[in-house]
């Protein structure tokens, strides 16, 4: 999308899914807290919080991995995915950051012509190539391999993102997941905004 390309939309991408992935986490750390709901640990969950911030992190990641802006919306996807398809691996503080680096290495790797090792990808996330190894093959088994993002996917999932950072509005998430669009729900919101357009 062209308008990715623009220079000021990827820092308002960044802070708002920045500021997404951290009320995900913060409410899915406070689910874990208050229910005696089962979170299983899986290679994703650090021992403990890491120091930076998410946006700094996805920042750090930006800065170094050179992929192309629609990486971020693609690894957006399919962290969603990962969620839904992983639901007793939900996002929180201990595994968001494994799970940001892993996303955008794997999404750069299916949609960029030009991309860096799993080496490189170690060494901007801060941990260590054996570990990225182990991560992005977990991610690609909780994926089920489902790396395909169609346009109308892309599109709804922009738009979604568009409009969120438009209006600057909290977001009110569902604590255990993201947002999900079917290939067909994003096909319908298609439709509906291009008949918005159209009056």
């Amino acid at each position: 999308m062209a308008e990715l390309e623009n220079p000021g939309v990827m820092p308002k991408l960044i802070a708002f899914l920045s500021s997404l992935l951290e009320r995900v986490a913060e409410s899915n750390d406070l689910t874990r807290r208050v229910t005696t709901q089962s979170q299983r640990v899986s290679s994703f969950h650090g021992q403990s919080r890491p120091s930076i911030t998410i946006q700094s992190y996805l920042e750090r990641i930006f800065k170094y991995a050179n992929c192309s802006p629609s990486c971020f919306v693609v690894a957006y996807v399919y962290l969603d995915r990962f969620t839904h398809r992983q639901p007793s691996l939900p996002i929180n503080s201990f595994n968001v950051h494994r799970l940001l680096i892993t996303s955008v290495m794997v999404s750069a790797k299916f949609l960029d012509d030009r991309y860096y090792n799993n080496a490189y990808y170690a060494k901007v996330g801060g941990i260590s190539t054996k570990e990225m190894n182990l991560l992005e093959l977990d991610f690609l088994f909780g994926l089920g391999f489902e790396l395909n993002v169609t346009p109308n996917t892309f599109h709804a999932y922009f738009s979604y993102l568009r409009k969120e950072m438009t209006l600057l509005q909290p977001l009110s998430v569902p604590p255990r997941s993201l947002i999900a669009f079917t290939d067909e729900e994003a096909s319908l919101q298609q439709q509906q905004q291009q008949q918005q357009l159209a009056v």
